[in-house]
């Protein structure tokens, strides 16, 4: 109970990061409707390959997004 408590109190102190996390590979798994921002060669300078989850049998939706350096932080995916 104490570390639920615990969990609870950090969760809602904690702010809310605005940043996305721009991964420098697309991920193997990534659940239904779940949105990933890769950085490949595919698109252009400063735009970045958003990645939306699919249910199974369907394919991912891609799409080249631009995001800003500010709003951005570059991460690698982590099989």
């Amino acid at each position: 109970m104490r570390a639920f408590a615990l969990g609870l109190i950090f969760s809602a102190l904690s702010a809310p990061c605005f940043a996305q996390t721009i991964l420098k590979s697309e991920p193997l798994a990534l659940a239904p409707y779940e949105i990933a921002f890769v950085q490949d060669s595919s698109c252009g300078a400063g735009r970045v390959l958003r990645v939306t989850g699919a249910i199974r049998g369907l394919h991912r939706k891609k799409v080249c997004v631009s995001i800003g350096s500010a709003q951005a932080s570059l991460v690698s995916a982590t099989p």
